[in-house]
């Protein structure tokens, strides 16, 4: 059995209304809105990992220490070749250090991923075929003071596992 896992800071209610907001200013580029209780910005995208690594998975994160930050999202993008719209921003220093350290404690681990390269978004859209010109929608500072482990099943929303604090302080 495997389950498909990755790592993300995950909104609470009110940043929750601010990406819905700003994601209504560009509705309509697709029928593939993702679900409101699906935003999130994903840190380490793990995918299908053998179910019986989840403990190995939850204590590459029980390891770290990380300091709260906070990202400015203030822009909307287009991957084109994955024709997903998102709301982004800067990667931050602390954000960076973050994505490192679990993608560190991953490789140590012997997990298999496929290493991204940390961009900071939120996806909004799925299957936009073409993305006209966009708007510049009012900047959102997001602070974060945590992480968690999600798990994507299909057909359901995201299940969020465990949460982990970040230190407080800014970096």
């Amino acid at each position: 059995m495997v389950r498909r896992l990755f790592f993300a800071c995950w909104p609470d209610d009110r940043i929750r209304e601010q990406l819905i907001a700003r994601r209504d200013l560009i509705d309509g580029l697709s029928r593939r809105r993702v679900p409101d209780h699906n935003l999130h910005l994903t840190l380490l995208f793990l995918g299908n990992q053998p179910a019986d690594r989840l403990k190995d998975i939850q204590s590459l994160a029980d390891d770290l220490e990380a300091r709260f930050f906070a990202l400015e999202l203030d822009r909307f993008g287009w991957f084109q070749q994955a024709g997903v719209a998102w709301l982004g921003g800067p990667a931050t220093p602390g954000a960076s250090r973050l994505v490192k350290a679990l993608a560190a404690g991953a490789m140590a681990r012997g997990l298999v991923f496929q290493a991204r390269a940390f961009q900071p978004h939120v996806s909004l859209f799925r299957q936009v075929r073409a993305c006209p010109a966009l708007p510049v929608p009012a900047s959102l500072r997001w602070p974060i003071s945590g992480f968690s482990l999600i798990e994507s099943i299909p057909s359901r929303p995201y299940q969020v596992l465990r949460t982990w604090p970040l230190s407080m302080g800014s970096t």
